[in-house]
């Protein structure tokens, strides 16, 4: 498979560039978790406040009407720090692909790299958008506002 040192010492060097990337993963998986979680949590909760008799049903509309504007907010978030996710291991595999094919193309490893930013981004911004939500849902949880 590996016909000569030098083509050993590119793949150790692939290696070695594609580690940061690989923790990048890692981190991405972790807010993965933590938008997953609060997904759930909402979702349960509407499903509480779905159950309740009509006359609590009016009462909490406010609250029902956030947590719905809260999960697609979450969505929206998962959707794009999955597709980073996605982007990221294009760029690695690109990067070994590169080394294997002794191509001198950056921009096949740098453009996925660059859209996996921009979705991590858009993706934390949603997140941000939801935590904004959700801080304006304890004002109806309060009820001494």
């Amino acid at each position: 498979m590996l016909n000569n040192l030098s083509e050993v010492q590119s793949v150790s060097v692939a290696i070695r560039d594609a580690v940061a990337p690989v923790f990048l993963l890692t981190g991405v998986g972790s807010i993965l978790a933590v938008l997953v979680n609060r997904l759930g949590r909402a979702v349960d909760r509407a499903r509480i406040l779905y159950a309740m008799n009509e006359a609590d049903v009016l009462k909490y509309q406010g609250e029902f009407n956030i947590i719905v504007r809260r999960t697609a907010w979450i969505r929206r978030s998962i959707g794009l720090i999955t597709l980073a996710a996605l982007c990221v291991s294009v760029s690695i595999v690109s990067l070994f692909v590169e080394v294997k094919l002794a191509l001198n193309a950056p921009d096949f490893i740098a453009l996925p790299f660059i859209a996996a930013m921009t979705f991590l981004i858009s993706g934390l911004l949603c997140f941000l958008m939801e935590i904004s939500l959700a801080s304006r849902e304890v004002t109806f949880l309060n009820p001494h506002k």
